[in-house]
């Protein structure tokens, strides 16, 4: 009984969460089919619809809506960030998890550190850095600053790394593979759940920031800007009231994309986040299944070189029976 009732009472804190999660998103869309372009305050659901919210933003370009250059800055902020910062955190993620040197623990430490400073501070300093580069307004100095310190968030991909075995490595050091053929052939296609778990937070981050973007891009230059400073300049004072249902209409627009994304690569999102959290996450059929491979290649080759090695000593013997006799026999008789 006291189970049942602990049951319905989670239950219902979950559906008052949900609901409380989904309102505002509900309204959101809803508000962007709606013909009334101001805040509607009176109506939850439009009184009028209309799709000529998205005919403006993404077809008639004003003074104050350029969303589809704003859409295409954003869009190439994001993938070179993307790449360059999955990349970073893939090989210091390898460096910490496979390789063995000097000052490895001190190096996990002070990033570890370094993470705890706190955001804002630091993009004061970043700022001024790169204004006295003449990297401000740029969204080159927007990918630098992005990808720059992205290597420093590797512990996850590092957890997940950690739980591939070891004789993996090893076998294939005995099969004569170099570092970079180890990774390649054997620790990437095992990662494969936390590479894309990597490129979609690597992603999210460019595509949905607008505080380090409107400190950045402060030009004034509406075609410069990325989505969300396009969109929250929608919302000044003297705009909001022609341009609102516009703004919701820009919220759906831009989260398309990465909704999208992250359907379809949910199953390793969710396999990479939960991975590493447990000793062989996920992967052991995997890691067992390339060990037999990597060993049977080694025992084959091995059989082979020995199967060799006796058809040789054959090969010798028989010409030692058969032929010494004829090459003895003229010096015996000489001898006699």
């Amino acid at each position: 009984m006291k189970k049942t009732i602990g049951s319905i009472v989670k239950h219902i804190v979950l559906l008052v969460l949900a609901v409380i999660w989904l309102v505002p998103i509900i309204w959101l869309v809803v508000t962007s089919f709606s013909g009334y372009k101001g805040i509607n305050t009176a109506h939850f659901f439009p009184t009028s619809w209309s799709m000529d919210n998205f005919v403006q933003l993404l077809t008639r370009p004003d003074s104050v809506v350029q969303y589809v250059s704003w859409f295409k800055n954003t869009l190439i902020i994001a993938v070179f960030t993307c790449i360059i910062s999955t990349i970073f955190v893939i090989m210091v993620s390898y460096a910490m998890s496979c390789m063995r040197f000097n000052g490895r623990k001190q190096i996990m430490s002070a990033s570890l550190i370094l993470n705890m400073f706190p955001g804002p501070l630091l993009m004061i300093a970043i700022y001024f850095i790169l204004k006295m580069l003449g990297l401000t307004n740029s969204h080159f100095g927007m990918i630098i600053v992005y990808s720059a310190g992205s290597g420093l968030g590797f512990l996850i991909m590092k957890g997940f790394m950690d739980t591939i075995p070891m004789s993996l490595k090893e076998a294939a050091r005995l099969e004569g593979a170099s570092e970079a053929k180890i990774f390649m052939k054997v620790i990437l296609p095992l990662c494969k759940p936390i590479v894309v778990y990597q490129v979609i937070s690597s992603f999210l981050i460019p595509w949905g920031d607008f505080v380090f973007a409107k400190l950045m891009l402060n030009s004034g230059v509406s075609k410069d800007w990325t989505v969300a400073i396009g969109l929250y300049n929608m919302l000044e004072k003297s705009l909001v009231n022609k341009y609102f249902s516009v703004f919701c209409a820009g919220g759906i627009v831009v989260a398309i994309p990465i909704s999208i994304l992250f359907v379809i690569m949910q199953k390793y999102y969710v396999e990479g986040v939960t991975g590493g959290s447990v000793k062989g996450g996920g992967r052991t059929d995997a890691a067992v299944a390339e060990t037999g491979r990597i060993y049977r290649r080694r025992s084959e080759r091995n059989e082979k070189i020995y199967f060799g090695q006796v058809s040789a000593y054959r090969m010798d013997h028989i010409w030692m029976v058969v032929w010494m006799p004829a090459i003895i026999s003229p010096k015996i008789g000489q001898t006699g």
